[in-house]
């Protein structure tokens, strides 16, 4: 289960993120990072964070703790910024947050050569499952913190429920974007990393996931209910699964071409 937690402090925007996140106080005096609902995206982009990154930890993948967070748009009154205060008042109710860490590092491509090549194997391979543009040297979204390795940031993954459209077929397409990620050239255990994932998500360990998503966060007026909504998004997890699985060629030829 995903805790809830209330914030209670609006410490610092975090500016380098296109939504505008934010380091956030909760009432269990932790430290959090917010994902704004009320951000352009909308909350579509929280339920990608959501559902990939607790699939990532069903899976033992590094990554902090996510938890639901009740903002009250009082909680900007005194941010001179208005462009904050309109945030905070749009996003007004549940939204999701990451744990935050304190003096953690931006992992550095040229780092990449220590890297375990067992987790970059499966590291690329969670991407390219979860479709996930947003692993590259540019923007690794990896952070070292404790001298472990941690995955953040998976808003930009399963970007297919912008339209929904050919969702069936489009769950069997392999996925070129893993070209560009980061951990590919040390990824040489994605047969392997194949075999022990696939076996790993079943159909009810992707129910038991996507049922955390808030109801609220799912409205989209293709579905005739929230159910149908969940449904599609299990039905293509599980599509992506199904034998041959041309996104993990796609990685391994995509290695070969390096």
């Amino acid at each position: 289960m995903v805790r809830r937690v209330t914030a209670t402090r609006y410490v610092t925007p975090l500016r380098e993120g296109g939504s505008l996140p934010a380091i956030v106080e909760a009432d269990d005096d932790g430290l959090y990072v917010v994902k704004f609902r009320g951000a352009g995206q909308g909350p579509k982009v929280l339920v990608a964070e959501l559902i990939c990154g607790e699939l990532a930890r069903a899976l033992g993948l590094p990554i902090p703790e996510l938890v639901f967070i009740d903002i009250d748009p009082a909680l900007g009154r005194n941010e001179p910024d208005r462009e904050i205060q309109d945030l905070l008042s749009a996003s007004a109710g549940l939204n999701l947050a990451v744990d935050f860490l304190p003096g953690a590092l931006a992992f550095d491509p040229v780092a990449t050569r220590t890297l375990d090549r067992r987790l970059a194997s499966l590291i690329v391979w969670f991407d390219a499952f979860i479709t996930n543009v947003d692993r590259t040297p540019r923007n690794t979204n990896l952070l070292w913190w404790h001298r472990q390795l941690f995955l953040i940031d998976h808003g930009a993954s399963l970007y297919m429920h912008y339209t929904w459209q050919d969702y069936q077929q489009r769950a069997r397409n392999p996925f070129s974007r893993i070209r560009d990620h980061v951990l590919l050239p040390i990824a040489t255990e994605l047969e392997t990393a194949d075999r022990e994932l696939t076996s790993r998500i079943t159909p009810e360990l992707l129910w038991n996931i996507v049922a955390n998503v808030p109801e609220e966060w799912l409205v989209d007026h293709r579905f005739p209910s929230v159910e149908a909504h969940r449904a599609a998004y299990v039905e293509y997890l599980g599509l992506r699964l199904t034998a041959p699985r041309a996104f993990v060629q796609e990685a391994i030829d995509a290695r070969e071409r390096l």
